[in-house]
C-alpha cells in the first residue's frame, strides 16, 4: 500500500449541503430551516436558556445565601497522613503533598491536628491549626508558615 493509495472508507465523505439555491438542489423553498419563526431568519443566535421571550427558569427560582468571592479555599492534611508518608527528618512542603497525592489542585494547604505525630519532620504550610503546630513541635520538628497573610489596615 502507498500513500496516494488511501482513500476514505465508501459513505465517510458527503457533499456539503447548498442551501439557498432553488427547488432543484433538494434543499430549496426553505433551506432546510423549517418553516417561519426566529430560528427560520439569518443572524440568529439564541443563548442557552433562552425561552422564546418568557422569563428563563434560571431567573425565576429565588437564589439564597451570599457566596464571597474572595472565600480562601485550602487543601487540609492531617498529622496522620504525614506520619505515614514522611519519614523521620524529612521536609514536607506544598510540592512534595501534591507528588505524593495528598493534596490535589493548586489550593494553599493547611495542616490540621488529627492524629498522632512521632516523628520529626520540618513542615511548610500556608496554615496551621494550634493543635498541629503544637503536636509538630512537641516532636521535635519545625512549623513553618509560609506567604504571611497581609495584615488589614483599618
Amino acid at each position: 500500500m502507498r500513500l496516494e493509495d488511501l482513500r476514505p472508507a465508501r459513505g465517510a465523505r458527503q457533499k456539503a449541503k447548498r442551501v439557498g439555491r432553488g427547488n432543484a438542489s433538494g434543499h430549496g423553498n426553505q433551506s432546510g430551516r423549517g418553516t417561519k419563526g426566529q430560528k427560520a431568519r439569518t443572524g440568529v443566535r439564541m443563548v442557552p436558556g433562552f425561552a422564546g421571550g418568557q422569563t428563563p427558569l434560571w431567573k425565576s427560582i429565588p437564589k439564597r445565601g451570599f457566596r464571597n468571592p474572595s472565600r480562601k479555599s485550602y487543601a487540609w492534611v492531617n498529622l496522620d497522613l504525614l506520619e505515614r508518608a514522611f519519614d523521620a527528618g524529612a521536609e514536607v512542603t506544598p510540592l512534595t503533598l501534591r507528588e505524593r497525592g495528598l493534596v490535589k489542585g493548586r489550593e494553599e494547604v493547611k495542616i490540621l491536628g488529627r492524629g498522632r505525630l512521632t516523628k520529626s519532620l520540618i513542615v511548610r504550610a500556608h496554615r496551621f491549626s494550634r493543635a498541629a503546630k503544637a503536636a509538630i513541635e512537641a516532636a521535635g520538628g519545625q512549623a513553618i508558615q509560609l506567604a504571611e497573610p497581609a495584615a488589614t489596615e483599618e
